[in-house]
């Protein structure tokens, strides 16, 4: 029987789906930033916020294990930097000249090591007071997903906020498939936040969550709607998450949208749908479902 396989002309007709551009790196996989290095770098860095629970650095001084995340970041930047033209604000970058902009941006987020410990330290503090389960702060450390996806999105938030593409949202990706919690590197969070259990938590691009928030599994803190422009594109940019105030819980299945604000001190309830702002100090809750309970001794009658 004959081979009917023409790859020849397979290879063809594939080739001019690759005409637009789209889904096509241009530069090949070399130029990509691989999802198995930020996942290391990552790791990395949470063993810096976490010294002795992540990973094993073969460096063995914390000087050694700074300057091998240095190295790797600063290549990591270059490289995702270098992508398309215009698109690093320094032309150093490309020569990868010493005090570029990738340089630049990867001591800023070091130098923020010994600030995000404080922070962090805060949440790990916030975790144990606010779950009558946790035993100690080891515990919460090695085991609470809500305290790896904060402190990951902590770290992706300052190359975020520098403008790097892919790196931020890959790091928070991966700590949405570790842990069930998805967090917009944009999103800005205050100090003691708490994400009990987490499973199923979305946060949004451009929220913006006070000090000792605590918030339940199955919480969205989403977009209301999506306005477009004249031509039909979503318009992007714009502010369309919630503001959530200090010292606010918000209990499971609930979903606040749209930007509006929670204020200070304030309950939402589970399975809350809220599009309204709430004044500081308030308390909604959804009306409970019906429920039709029948006893085994009625059955039957």
């Amino acid at each position: 029987m004959a081979d009917s396989f023409d790859a020849e002309k397979l290879a063809s007709e594939l080739e001019k789906t690759y005409a637009d551009g789209v889904g096509v790196n241009p530069g090949g996989f070399e130029e990509m930033p691989r999802r198995s290095e930020v996942i290391a770098l990552t790791e990395k860095l949470l063993e810096l916020l976490y010294p002795g629970f992540i990973r094993h650095f073969e460096e063995k001084t914390l000087a050694g294990k700074l300057s091998s995340v240095r190295r790797d970041l600063v290549e990591l930047l270059h490289r995702v930097m270098r992508r398309g033209k215009g698109r690093c604000p320094d032309p150093a970058c490309c020569r990868e000249e010493k005090n570029s902009f990738c340089t630049r941006v990867a001591d800023a987020l070091l130098g923020a090591l010994p600030e995000l410990r404080e922070i962090v330290k805060v949440d790990i503090a916030a975790a144990y007071a606010g779950d009558p389960a946790a035993k100690n702060y080891e515990e919460i450390i090695v085991s609470y997903p809500g305290l790896k996806a904060i402190s990951i999105q902590r770290l992706a938030h300052r190359l975020y906020r520098e403008n790097i593409p892919l790196i931020p949202r890959m790091m928070t990706e991966y700590a949405h498939t570790v842990t069930g919690i998805d967090i917009n590197p944009g999103a800005t969070l205050g100090k003691g936040v708490f994400i009990d259990h987490g499973t199923g938590v979305v946060i949004g691009e451009t929220a913006v969550i006070g000090d000792n928030v605590r918030i339940y599994q199955g919480v969205t803190l989403g977009a209301g709607n999506f306005p477009k422009d004249a031509c039909g594109m979503l318009i992007k940019g714009n502010k369309r998450h919630p503001t959530i105030g200090s010292n606010v819980t918000i209990y499971s299945g609930a979903s606040v949208l749209g930007n509006i604000t929670i204020g200070d001190n304030s309950v939402v309830g589970g399975n809350v749908w809220l599009t309204e702002s709430l004044p500081e100090g308030a308390k909604i809750t959804a009306r409970p479902p019906e429920q039709n309970l029948k006893l085994a001794s009625e059955r039957g009658k």
